[in-house]
């Protein structure tokens, strides 16, 4: 078997030649731009005269990350720290990133060669000893042979490199979806922690008024044993008694819903974990919300759907890149002798340098279907990351218009409350002095009772609402922290279009 001379100038003219091509590679990705939207200079409900929900000015924008941290309670800080570790919705969407990531180290490995080597021991006997006029008839012959192969596709039309930017985009779409759960798993849990005490809360004025009540029983009770009252007061005062105790024990219902919703976001069986009650009261945080045309980097699903627009983007380089023929160099070396023996001499060299230049002449309109429904994605990909835009504006309107008609309502129901209880301590006094009769107290009563539900319900709602407004914000995060996830030689790739 006879091989080609190793001429060292010729290849190093055509390795020279094709890396010259390469790096001359034309790129098919269509310029990127991202999508508009008219905003509005300010939202609609942050001009109101409260001053509190005035524009953000620069330096008072959320803090980064733990935004929990503003309503100053230590118990929630604890159990927001466990959601990135027990949660598992985070845990899968932690996964979603991983294979994305390897999905951009997989295109990047597309511009450098493949590699591989083997060794190869055969004997064989090529002709039979009865072949005539043939040197090497019956005889046997060894051979031992070991190379190298290898096989690159230099990237001339930008195929590898559009591939690349893909999956960077997507990789950073998967970041943003990763944030876009940690922030709906944070705020779950800040609603349903306060939502438990906001019923601790009503728990305790509850047992309140059945110790109220009961006392209250007792005396008319005793007033009707001793005839100074008929049976209908006892029977009003055991009614009003009973029907306080049902709604003081359908609470824990409720409560002990919430507890075991907390336990699931935070990783642990239900069964297994209990809040202690607390009555402290929840104030309401001032929130900046800067202007609408922040909250396209403070959302994060809003930043993976703009990914996911670049990523559209870089699928139609892809498709028009089909058109444009392949080069493949297919470069091989090695040692091959019948004996160990000469291995090592320059004779045993063996080696070999393929090109092959290929493309699709006809293909029935394969490729431009494929551009056709790569445009039609990113068309999609567009209407996607609008709708997402106005939807995140309703949320931010919808809580500040909520937020603002909440504080009206807990002003009005205070006073609610005030003239309630003005009105009972009154009652009791009149019918201590029996101008009126015991269901006049009754009634006082109830409605006492209404109004400071109504006033602990409100406020439990001013701070639903702030949880929201706040996840409606974003939470504090950047769309700058995808970038900062790209590594110096992705940058360094990407730069170059």
């Amino acid at each position: 078997m006879s091989h080609p001379h190793f001429d060292v100038p010729f290849l190093r003219k055509t390795v020279a030649a094709c890396v010259a091509c390469a790096c001359a590679a034309c790129s098919t990705l269509p310029d990127y731009k991202k999508p508009t939207l008219d905003m509005p200079q300010h939202y609609a409900n942050a001009a109101a005269t409260d001053s509190k929900w005035s524009t953000a000015t620069p330096g008072d924008a959320l803090s980064r990350g733990q935004w929990w941290t503003i309503f100053d309670d230590p118990e929630l800080n604890s159990l927001e720290a466990r959601i990135d570790v027990s949660n598992q919705s985070v845990q899968k969407a932690v996964s979603m990133v991983e294979q994305a990531r390897a999905m951009v180290q997989y295109q990047r490995a597309g511009f450098l060669p493949t590699i591989t080597a083997g060794s190869a021991v055969s004997r064989a006997r090529l002709y039979s000893q009865n072949v005539a006029g043939h040197a090497t008839a019956g005889k046997t012959y060894p051979d031992f042979s070991v190379g190298v192969t290898a096989s690159w596709e230099p990237d001339l039309f930008g195929r590898v490199k559009d591939a690349v930017v893909n999956a960077r985009d997507t990789a950073q779409a998967s970041q943003g979806d990763l944030e876009s759960v940690r922030l709906s798993m944070a705020s779950d849990l800040a609603l349903d922690y306060f939502n438990l005490r906001a019923l601790d809360i009503q728990k305790k004025l509850l047992d309140d008024t059945v110790k109220a009540y009961t006392d209250a029983f007792n005396i008319v009770e005793q007033e009707f044993k001793d005839g100074a009252v008929d049976g209908s007061v006892v029977a009003a005062a055991q009614t009003q008694l009973e029907t306080a105790r049902t709604q003081d024990t359908d609470i824990d219902v409720f409560r002990a819903q919430f507890e075991h919703a907390i336990a699931t976001l935070i990783g642990v069986p239900a069964s297994s974990f209990s809040l202690t009650p607390s009555v402290t009261p929840v104030a309401v945080p001032d929130i900046p919300v800067g202007v609408p045309s922040q909250l396209l980097e403070r959302r994060p699903d809003i930043a993976a759907a703009e990914r996911r627009v670049a990523a559209a983007n870089a699928q139609i380089g892809l498709a028009h890149a089909a058109y444009y023929p392949n080069l493949r160099l297919s470069p091989t070396a090695g040692l091959e002798s019948s004996y160990y023996g000469p291995w090592f001499t320059a004779g045993s060299l063996f080696w070999g340098l393929g090109a092959q230049l290929a493309g699709t002449i006809f293909d029935g309109g394969q490729r431009n279907a494929m551009v056709n429904n790569a445009n039609a994605q990113y068309e999609g990909t567009v209407a996607d990351y609008r709708q997402t835009v106005l939807v995140a504006f309703q949320q931010v309107e919808d809580n500040l218009s909520a937020l603002h008609t909440l504080a009206d309502e807990a002003q009005t129901q205070r006073r609610a409350t005030e003239a309630a209880q003005l009105s009972l301590k009154l009652t009791t006094n009149r019918f201590q002095a029996g101008a009126v009769s015991y269901l006049d107290v009754v009634t006082a009563q109830s409605i006492a009772l209404m109004n400071e539900r109504n006033e602990d319900q409100i406020q439990a709602r001013r701070v639903d609402a702030a949880v929201s407004l706040i996840k409606a914000l974003g939470g504090g995060w950047s769309s700058a922290s995808l970038k900062e996830t790209e590594t110096p030689a992705s940058k360094e790739q990407m730069t170059s279009r």
